[in-house]
C-alpha cells in the first residue's frame, strides 16, 4: 500500500475517534443534564404536591368549620329546649315517682353516682310519694314563639 493511502486511513481513524469521543461526551453531558433535570422536577413535584394537599385540607377546614360548628350548636340548643321536659320525664325512669315535675331535678350520672337534686342528692327516702321541696316546672316559662327560632 502507499504512504498516502496509510494516511488516509491513519487520518480516518483519528476522525472516527475524535468523533466517537465527541458524542461519548455529548451523551455524559446529556445524561447529567437529564439526571439534574429529574431531580429539580422531582423537588418541584413534591413540593407542589405538599403545597396543594395543604391548601385543600384548609379549604376543606374553611368550608366544613362553619357546619360542624352549627351542628353541634344545635345539639347543644336542642338539650337547652328541651331540657324541662327532660327533667320532669326522667325521674319516671330513674324510679324516683316523688320527683316528677320538680323543676329542681337534676338527674345527672357522675361516675356511677347519680345526683337528683340539691335537697336530695340521692333522692327522697324509698316509699315516699311526697318530697317536701318539689317546686313545680312552670310551663307557661316556655312560649311557642321560643321554638320559632329554629
Amino acid at each position: 500500500m502507499n504512504d498516502w493511502q496509510k494516511d488516509w486511513f491513519e487520518m480516518l481513524e483519528t476522525i472516527a475517534d475524535q468523533v466517537e469521543g465527541f458524542f461519548l461526551d455529548v451523551a455524559q453531558d446529556v445524561t447529567e443534564a437529564m439526571n439534574g433535570w429529574v431531580e429539580f422536577s422531582e423537588e418541584v413535584s413534591t413540593h407542589l404536591n405538599t403545597t396543594f394537599v395543604d391548601e385543600v385540607e384548609q379549604s376543606i377546614t374553611v368550608l366544613v368549620s362553619p357546619i360542624l360548628e352549627a351542628y353541634f350548636g344545635i345539639g347543644g340548643a336542642i338539650e337547652e329546649i328541651t331540657q324541662p321536659m327532660t327533667q320532669t320525664v326522667e325521674p319516671m325512669l330513674k324510679q324516683h315517682p316523688a320527683c316528677v315535675g320538680c323543676r329542681n331535678f337534676h338527674g345527672q350520672y357522675y361516675g356511677d353516682s347519680l345526683f337528683v337534686c340539691a335537697m336530695h342528692p340521692y333522692g327522697v327516702g324509698e316509699g315516699v310519694e311526697t318530697c317536701s321541696d318539689k317546686e313545680a316546672v312552670n310551663w307557661g316559662m316556655f312560649r311557642s314563639d321560643d321554638f320559632d327560632n329554629w
